[in-house]
């Protein structure tokens, strides 16, 4: 089963027209939520909010939030709960290798390979 994402609130027009974009032209299609489009997770839901409702739905969340989520991470770990894993992009990535990215550790990668940490892509 592939892994899945919720875009943090900063990424919802760029990366997800890109995302959207990507599934209308592929099999390889990625299942991606956003922040604010759930009642569960509205606009304006603090880093600890969006990790835990991304432990509940088992999703991988992806972020450009360099400076909070680390430290926020480490402290839903501490508190004693899980996360499947947080993708932080880098400054420099380009939409067409964050999706390309996106793609490949969907279908091919060890979901538990990004469980509990977080990791600088692509």
């Amino acid at each position: 089963m592939p892994l899945t994402y919720v875009l943090d609130e900063h990424l919802r027009r760029h990366l997800w027209s890109a995302i959207r974009k990507h599934n209308s032209a592929s099999v390889f299609t990625i299942d991606v939520a956003r922040v604010g489009d759930s009642i569960e997770l509205p606009l304006g839901s603090t880093d600890l909010e969006l990790l835990r409702w991304a432990e509940k739905e088992n999703r991988i969340v992806v972020t450009r939030d360099r400076n909070t989520i680390p430290t926020h991470l480490r402290a839903h770990l501490q508190a004693g709960h899980r996360s499947a894993g947080v993708f932080i992009l880098r400054r420099q990535a380009k939409v067409e290798q964050i999706v390309d990215h996106l793609v490949l550790a969907a279908y091919a990668a060890d979901p538990l390979t990004f469980q509990d940490r977080y990791d600088f892509i692509p």
